[in-house]
């Protein structure tokens, strides 16, 4: 008897098909000390895994006089705790901020009345309207969410993370760039933690450009994959801008056929979204969904980290080496002890 395959049959197919397994102890709940003595796994598409290292031989690793490209955006402590009109607490995600003097979008983990209040210190937030579990907010006197947030704020670690050793002030130095400069984001462009003023000077004094864009990164990124995002060819949406002097330098190393490295799939998305037939936009927002099959145009090779089962990232990183030998590189680390995800350790993906 022949069963047809439903949508949701398919959806659940494809995801398998990025699953792998490993050991709780395989997550690193704090990154490495200095940031650049982080592992380094080299992966070439055609020949799988072919080096092991540490983030701060990096530059020996890269193809000659490569562009490597950074995102500058900066991570928000945008958990709030609140303390509602009857006394009880809850946690509040900022997301963005709305048209209006003071207004904004949040999220809550626990229900919120319209028309009610929450307070943040001397700090009163009214509930103006709640749709599919996002609150519009707004804030009772002058100021911002983003100063509220610097004052109150925690920083958005990824649910893994909860076990974390690090308290809050430490929490803040280093789920952060050291070159962090455009406030924007709930979660850091973790293929950037590695990266410190000194293998920034090693890779100029190596013969790399290096150039930056922003991305904003969003609560998107934290969310498993729908199915109809997977149907659509379509992610969540984020925002992205790339400067002039970028722009020129990725035109310069094109013509002059050198390797265009993004870092991290912040980056990657940032960059890919902007390209056009006449160049680079500067600024705008993507819903760009990368993975096997799609053509990359302005990318060359990939510094990332370790990413989670079944997400859109693992499958961005799928279109650049293919999913079957990435995933075997990622057993490959496994077995060799790398560290996973946004602590974690990373790998150099060499097109």
């Amino acid at each position: 008897m022949h069963v047809s395959m439903t949508p949701m049959d398919s959806f659940e197919r494809l995801l398998k098909s990025y699953d792998y397994s490993y050991p709780d102890s395989a997550v690193a709940l704090e990154p490495a000390v200095p940031r650049d003595a982080a592992r380094l796994l080299v992966l070439e598409p055609r020949r799988g895994v072919v080096g092991e290292d540490t983030f701060r031989n990096l530059p020996r690793y890269l193809p000659p006089r490569s562009l490597v490209v950074l995102n500058e955006t900066k991570v928000i402590p945008a958990r709030l705790t609140v303390t509602k009109e009857t006394g009880g607490q809850a946690r509040l995600l900022y997301v963005r901020d709305l048209p209006g003097r003071g207004r904004f979008e949040a999220l809550c983990d626990r229900p919120l009345t319209p028309g009610s209040r929450v307070r943040v210190g001397s700090t009163w937030i009214h509930i103006e309207s709640v749709e599919q579990g996002r609150y519009t907010m707004r804030l009772s006197a002058r100021g911002t969410v983003l100063d509220l947030c610097r004052r109150h704020g925690a920083m958005p670690l990824p649910p893994y993370l909860k076990k974390t050793p690090l308290r809050e002030a430490a929490i803040r130095a280093k789920y952060q760039t050291v070159f962090a400069r455009r406030t924007g984001s709930v979660a850091a462009p973790t293929a950037s933690l590695h990266i410190t003023p000194r293998l920034l000077r090693a890779l100029r004094a190596a013969g790399h450009e290096i150039a930056f864009v922003t991305l904003h990164v969003n609560l998107g990124t934290f969310l498993p994959l729908k199915p109809e995002q997977v149907a659509q060819g379509r992610l969540h949406e984020e925002h992205y801008e790339i400067p002039v002097k970028t722009a020129a330098a990725i035109r310069r190393a094109k013509a002059a056929g050198r390797p265009v490295v993004a870092v991290g799939t912040t980056v990657v998305r940032a960059l890919e979204s902007a390209a056009t037939g006449r160049g680079l936009r500067r600024d705008g927002a993507t819903r760009l969904f990368i993975r096997p099959g799609y053509r990359f145009r302005v990318v060359d090779g990939l510094i990332t980290n370790f990413h989670v089962p079944r997400s859109s990232l693992l499958m961005l990183v799928a279109a650049l080496v293919g999913r079957e030998r990435l995933l075997r590189a990622y057993r490959y680390a496994v077995r060799r002890g790398f560290r996973l995800f946004s602590f974690g350790d990373g790998m150099l993906i060499r097109r």
